[in-house]
């Protein structure tokens, strides 16, 4: 039986998927024991067995599954003088399905880093997002989200931005993936005062918070 990822190329041409996580050694009380690739349509799901050794010397066998979707790289764009920060609105399936009144989260802009480097990726995702190229952006930090399952790790940039140079409420996104896309520019204030109702994204309510503790609006 030949599986799709492992023995043949997947839709994507990827082969060997099984072998990810097999030679890892920077942790001496776990020992990775067996890899299996579920599903690799778009994305990959593995179910991966392990030894792990606990505090008191024991060890147990353990299986996770683990969401492999790849890295992704999300900024802030903002404008000191006039106060403002650019976002974006899109229908989210996951969040619409899981409770969310209607699925339109703002956010913002962020994707996938495929082939690039962070900060060429955060560049691509700002001129498709927001229409809007930036210059100089500085790299914040980089976090696991949702470390329990997805390996994802997101690097986080900000950006300054020209006030007059955005049209708020014009539509954007790669049209052949499905994006349509708000633009969205708001008061910092007024988007921290919405964090937990309007915002509930987390890599947006992360930059936010940024934002008024730490970065350009700090007081």
């Amino acid at each position: 039986m030949t599986r799709p990822g492992v023995d043949v190329p997947d839709r994507r041409g990827r082969t060997g998927l099984d072998q990810v996580g097999r030679d890892l050694t920077g942790n001496p009380r776990v020992r990775i024991r067996d890899v299996r690739v579920l599903t690799s349509n778009w994305f990959v799901t593995r179910t991966t067995t392990f030894d792990v050794q606990h505090s008191d010397g024991s060890w147990s066998s353990e299986e996770r599954e683990t969401y492999d979707r790849g890295d992704g790289a999300t900024i802030l764009l903002y404008e000191v003088a006039a106060r403002t920060v650019l976002l974006t609105r899109q229908f989210r399936l996951p969040a619409y399905v899981n409770g969310h009144p209607d699925g339109m989260l703002v956010e913002t802009a962020a994707g996938l880093l495929d082939a690039d480097d962070a900060e060429t990726a955060v560049r691509r995702e700002t001129e498709e997002e927001l229409g809007h190229p930036v210059g100089e952006v500085t790299h914040l930090f980089d976090l696991w989200t949702s470390p329990g399952s997805v390996t994802e790790r997101l690097h986080f940039f900000a950006a300054p931005y020209a006030h007059g140079d955005v049209v708020a409420g014009s539509r954007t996104g790669v049209r052949h993936e499905g994006e349509d896309i708000e633009v969205l520019e708001l008061d910092v204030d007024d988007a921290v005062s919405r964090i937990g109702t309007g915002i509930v994204d987390a890599k947006t309510v992360l930059l936010l918070q940024w934002a008024v503790l730490s970065g350009p609006f700090a007081r």
